[in-house]
């Protein structure tokens, strides 16, 4: 006898939590957990929350003390989001510090399907190590590629933060499947570079996500923490942008948050318009597989056979 096919809806509605997290991961958790049944009730089937949603952006600075933070995925914040999804009949992407070990941690974002279990993990691929954003001395680099995940919704990619900057994860991603990459983000201006880089740099983090949605034939949902942290008078400080936003195959921007306070952002995936899309635009289609082998190599100035 056949299992039992479960239909997915051809279009769903997306919730996206733009947050301003404080000090206290539990009440960060139970905040948010308000924010998701909300979200529900106003018909949200697909809910993300920003990357490491659990605390303030603590890679701003190396303090060893910081591993206190991380948790076990499976734990206890993956069992109370994965009862509330049971709950509000949705899928919920959480992005969590995890704690796999001792001297060994991941950034990973939780995907927690519409029954209550766990669809899958996925594990920060690409890791950056720039002024503030000293994610290297926190986060192991991901072992578990990059996934779609099969959820009541359809089939869903989560890549990370830095990740969005790679089209290498975003066509990955698609040729596995995905109509949704969903980017829980943390990301932001140094203050003193706002004014001389600050547009720029907004601009291409835009452009970057919205290009991987045209290339794709995808939906593309990035989401954003927003105000100013500080960890220490001492520091500038991060001023994260907020603007979270979603987009449709085309890279038009169909919802888009401001660029300061908590905001639950709404937007709907239509997989028929997905598929006109594809249709007209079939870049999959006309992909050169035979010519890309370069692309397994650091830099093409190299010999042949090494990397």
């Amino acid at each position: 006898m056949c299992a039992k096919q479960i239909k997915t809806p051809k279009r769903f509605k997306v919730a996206l939590l733009q947050t301003v997290p404080g000090p206290d991961a539990e009440e960060n958790l139970l905040r948010a957990c308000s924010r998701v049944e909300d979200a529900a009730q106003q018909g949200a089937k697909l809910i993300c929350l920003p990357e490491l949603f659990l605390s303030p952006y603590f890679c701003q600075v190396e303090d060893d003390k910081l591993f206190d933070l991380a948790e076990a995925v499976p734990g206890h914040s993956t069992e109370v989001l994965a009862k509330l999804a049971a709950k509000t009949g949705t899928v919920i992407v959480a992005s969590l510090f995890e704690r796999r070990t001792a001297g060994l941690y991941h950034n990973t974002a939780a995907i927690l399907d519409a029954n209550g279990e766990i669809a899958g993990l996925y594990r920060k691929m690409h890791i950056p190590d720039d002024p503030s954003y000293y994610e290297k001395f926190y986060f192991t680099p991901g072992d578990l590629g990059f996934k779609v995940f099969d959820t009541a919704v359809g089939k869903i990619g989560t890549l990370v933060c830095w990740d969005q900057w790679f089209p290498e994860a975003a066509r990955l991603s698609a040729l596995a499947g995905a109509q949704v990459l969903l980017y829980p983000t943390a990301i932001g201006w140094h203050p003193r570079e706002k004014e001389a880089f600050g547009k720029a740099q907004h601009e291409a983090w835009r452009t970057s996500q919205r290009a991987h949605a045209i290339a794709n034939g995808v939906y593309v949902a990035s989401i954003n923490r927003a105000g100013l942290e500080k960890p220490n008078p001492d520091i500038d400080g991060i001023e994260f942008w907020g603007q979270s936003f979603f987009c449709d195959p085309q890279g038009v921007v169909l919802a888009e948050a401001p660029p300061s306070g908590e905001t639950t952002l709404y937007g709907e995936v239509d997989l028929e318009h997905l598929e006109t899309i594809r249709r007209n635009w079939p870049f999959l289609r006309d992909r050169r597989i035979d010519a890309y082998g370069g692309l397994t190599r650091r830099y093409l100035d190299a010999p042949e056979g090494i990397r």
